[in-house]
């Protein structure tokens, strides 16, 4: 003898439910991944040309200031990780250090303002994160603002501001 059981609506809601949910945990996941394979296999990249924009963009402002000593910027590189720091010399000094962490997908940017009044120095940090647009291109995404920037001329822009002028946002 054999027994049917009825099983309730709302049995069978919860169940859809689940089924819908495992779907989107699916996709958020096949999601995460497609974009840290990107990450990985560009994002090293987009670090070497912001760091090339930046040196750049900072050899530009020297030249507008030649034999200004208080604007000899600088731009130091660490081959190992890619990160850089830009340094401004007193009296308005100012440095930027950039540390990218590819297996994070972030680029973590400290500031550090010398104030000529012998206060402490200001410290501020930006976090940016690597971004895709659901395709193959990679972005970076401010992470406090949730601005995204489509270009490294744009984000060197963001960065060096700061430095270049000696006063922090």
């Amino acid at each position: 003898m054999s027994t049917t059981v009825a099983i309730a609506d709302w049995v069978k809601r919860i169940a859809d439910d689940e089924r819908r949910r495992d779907t989107e945990r699916i996709r958020e996941d096949e999601v995460a991944a497609r974009k840290a394979d990107l990450v990985r296999r560009s994002g090293r990249l987009l670090i070497d040309d912001l760091r090339a924009t930046v040196t750049r963009d900072v050899d530009a402002f020297r030249a507008e200031f030649s034999g200004d000593p208080s604007r000899e910027v600088i731009v130091e590189t660490d081959e190992v990780d890619g990160g850089f720091v830009v340094r401004k010399p007193a009296p308005a000094a100012a440095s930027l250090t950039v540390s990218p962490c590819l297996e994070s997908a972030t680029m973590v940017c400290r500031y550090r303002f010398t104030l000529a009044n012998g206060m402490p120095p200001r410290e501020d940090r930006i976090d940016v994160m690597f971004s895709g647009d659901a395709g193959e291109t990679i972005q970076m995404k401010h992470h406090g603002t949730g601005q995204i920037f489509t270009t490294v001329e744009s984000l060197s822009e963001l960065l060096l501001v700061p430095v270049l002028t000696g006063r922090p946002r």
